[in-house]
């Protein structure tokens, strides 16, 4: 689907913005020429240099670049603001990144764009319309739009056209690189705008949003009337690390979970050896514990809205970020009375057509050499790895084979990893220089490695491989095993309702 321009004409907009190019080209870029460029339904606010000879905040000498900001005014509420962050034209080479955001966003982080500018690297980011806070959202569907899906595309499109004024050609290759929320702006743009991207970093993505949101506030809500101790919370995780255990390697057992998929019996067998742990456990918190990890169901249908928390993972971060309730429901709802009837389905209908990215049609992506590797952690209880798993295998029964789609698409289940770095992982791979080498050099990833604390002082080097693969240990060494298919609930079709514009 294409953003439809507003405000003047595309042709007559695509007449001003050659000549503004060719006049930019022809002033070497200079910063004032820059300030001077037409930007659709936005502006340019800054253009700013920076030289070797200055110093940053930190008294480091600064990266040579330009920084240009704008802001985008797509729709009547919208307030999209971009930094684009440009290394001397002899320095550049030749390829754009654009990087994902993290929450509700609503600012920059001018420093994580410095890094991939001192390597070359033309880099932009947006703050998705959401400034100054995700208050920003109630009540108003063009931010909706532009933090689900409009505001990266914009970004994309005003960096290429920087780029060409300040280079005086486009990018030879462009990649996304984004986790959480970021995760969702990567595959919204795979499959959106599949022209806007060579290869994308979808990393823990947010990718199933509004039902991924309901299951924070289904856990908020139990927590809320059933609330567990710090004690309490560390033994009910190594009591699913220890049940899972038999299923583990012996460097992990005991230690982590590296594929939380369960079943019925399975909980309740963790909730057992939980309370067996811990006599604290009472009824009342064995009863709230199988909610958590079921996960929360339609109230009147019985339809599945999001997969429960991960064996293993911890419950400080699977609830809050409510604030998307906030948008559709206002400041003043009570949120712990919120419903998951009418109440969600109201919600669903909202933001769901413009916040989710759960199209399994990647065809255009792939036609025009797209790559994708998506990363998911097995203890990641903020964004569970469920839901992803999940649009892989849909992925791939739209393709009609694993290897096809594993031809243009990867998805890693990293053991141990939460949000962030996990129990014992302390290094991943370059995901974005392996999905460079994919695109650009037709080598595709397959064995990664990260570095593992397996004793607690002995690093060992860790392979991971792609879904389905499982990594074992035999005969004193690690190998490659084919694991299980699918083995999650999919949220339900209900409450992934198709894009819309």
């Amino acid at each position: 689907m294409k953003h439809h321009l507003t405000g003047i004409s595309w042709q007559l907009g695509r007449h001003f913005l050659l000549a503004a190019v060719a006049s930019v080209t022809a002033q070497a870029a200079t910063p004032e020429a820059l300030k001077q460029l037409p930007i659709e339904a936005g502006k340019v606010l800054e253009v700013n240099s920076f030289s070797a000879s200055a110093k940053d905040a930190a008294g480091r000498n600064e990266v040579p670049r330009t920084v240009v900001k704008i802001v985008l005014n797509p729709g009547k509420d919208s307030n999209i603001n971009v930094e684009i962050s440009l290394p001397e034209p002899e320095k550049w080479n030749k390829r754009f990144i654009g990087l994902g955001n993290g929450g509700s966003a609503g600012r920059i982080s001018s420093g994580s764009l410095v890094g991939y500018t001192a390597r070359g690297y033309a880099v932009a980011t947006t703050d998705m319309g959401t400034a100054p806070n995700s208050d920003s959202g109630i009540g108003k569907p063009d931010v909706w739009k532009d933090f689900g899906y409009r505001a990266t595309h914009l970004m994309t499109t005003v960096s290429k056209q920087v780029i060409q004024a300040c280079y005086g050609q486009a990018p030879e290759y462009s990649y996304f690189n984004g986790g959480s929320t970021g995760g969702q702006q990567a595959l919204q743009e795979a499959q959106r705008y599949p022209e806007d991207y060579d290869g994308i970093i979808a990393n823990v993505p947010a990718h199933c949003r509004t039902p991924l949101h309901a299951y924070f506030l289904w856990n908020e809500q139990i927590f809320h009337h059933c609330p567990f101790t710090p004690e309490q919370e560390a033994n009910i995780i190594a009591a699913g690390n220890e049940y899972m255990a038999s299923r583990e390697m012996p460097q992990t057992a005991g230690k982590l979970v590296s594929d939380p998929r369960c079943n019925e019996k399975d909980i309740a067998a963790v909730i057992a050896l939980a309370r067996k742990k811990d006599p604290t456990l009472t009824d009342k918190h064995a009863a709230a514990l199988q909610k958590l990890f079921e996960g929360p169901k339609h109230a009147i249908t019985g339809e599945r809205i999001f997969d429960g928390i991960p064996f293993g993972s911890s419950f400080k971060i699977a609830h809050g970020h409510l604030y998307l309730f906030q948008w559709v429901f206002g400041k003043d709802k009570d949120l712990m009375s919120l419903d998951f009837g009418k109440d969600i389905d109201t919600y669903t209908e909202k933001l769901g057509p413009y916040l989710n990215a759960e199209n399994a049609d990647l065809s255009a992506f792939e036609k025009r050499g797209g790559r994708l590797i998506m990363v998911s952690g097995s203890a990641d209880s903020c964004v569970p790895y469920h839901a992803t798993l999940d649009y892989y295998e849909r992925v791939i029964q739209h393709f009609g084979s694993l290897e096809k789609a594993a031809s243009f698409c990867k998805f890693y289940v990293v053991p141990g990893l939460s949000h962030g770095p996990g129990p014992g992982i302390n290094n991943l791979p370059d995901m974005l220089g392996l999905v460079m080498t994919w695109r650009e050099k037709g080598e595709a990833p397959h064995t990664l490695k990260a570095k593992r604390v397996v004793d607690g002082k002995t690093e060992l080097d860790f392979p991971l491989y792609p879904y389905p693969e499982k990594t074992v240990w035999e005969g004193g060494a690690f190998k490659a095993v084919n694991g299980p298919r699918g083995g999650v609930d999919r949220v339900a079709e209900k409450f992934r309702p198709k894009a819309a514009e």
